[in-house]
């Protein structure tokens, strides 16, 4: 770009857009104003430049109005799509709505508090990745049990009687509650001290989630009435 279309873009074309765009020109998502005017800047300097290398001559005026166009049909300066739900063009033509996770949903009778769409989706099971990762060291650990340590370990997950494993291996009752005070070791060991905290503790994405409410509701008492 020459430096007289530098200038003219700087002092004729960007007024037009600074004065037109926050009045014609709707925002998107987490767009702004200010936003949206440096975009269609940037546009009516890629049409000026356009047309500079084609040897065109073309006034402010016209630039001005075929930047604020591109911008109010979703066009922007890093490009434009209708496949991509987080474009604005793609939302400007009604092909996709965007909601957020904090957006209320419905309200609850005899409740002030609204049921917010991530209430919808969210749950209290943990991560895929972590109960795929802790069913691998399962099996690791089973590996290093033998066959009554493994039978002690199943009654106890079912709420049987420690009786019954005796019986079957024809051992005494103290010999099996020694042994279940050596899984209980062996436990300790490979998953560590912590094993029972890490199962109480939420999902991290739950967790971070309801941090940001607190801060946003914190933040809402903060403000002054």
């Amino acid at each position: 770009m020459s430096p007289h279309t530098g200038e003219m873009l700087l002092n004729e074309v960007a007024p037009r857009i600074r004065s037109a765009v926050p009045h014609c020109v709707l925002t998107v998502g987490c767009e702004d104003a200010e936003e949206l005017i440096q975009d269609t800047i940037a546009m009516a300097a890629k049409l000026y430049d356009n047309a500079e290398k084609a040897g065109k001559t073309v006034t402010p005026g016209n630039i001005a109005y075929y930047a604020i166009l591109h911008a109010k049909s979703g066009r922007r300066a890093y490009g434009q799509s209708k496949t991509d739900p987080l474009h604005p063009s793609t939302q400007l033509n009604g092909r996709a709505r965007l909601d957020g996770l904090d957006d209320a949903v419905k309200t609850e009778e005899g409740s002030d508090d609204p049921l917010v769409l991530s209430d919808v989706f969210s749950n209290e099971q943990e991560d895929p990745s972590v109960k795929a990762a802790r069913k691998v060291d399962w099996e690791m650990f089973l590996n290093t049990l033998n066959e009554r340590l493994i039978a002690i370990l199943n009654v106890l997950a079912e709420g049987g009687c420690l009786k019954d494993v005796a019986i079957k291996f024809k051992v005494s009752n103290s010999t099996i509650n020694t042994n279940r005070i050596q899984l209980a070791v062996k436990l300790r060991e490979f998953f560590g001290a912590d094993i029972l905290k890490d199962l109480a503790r939420i999902p991290q994405w739950r967790n971070n989630l309801l941090a940001h409410r607190e801060f946003l509701a914190c933040r809402e008492e903060r403000q002054p009435c």
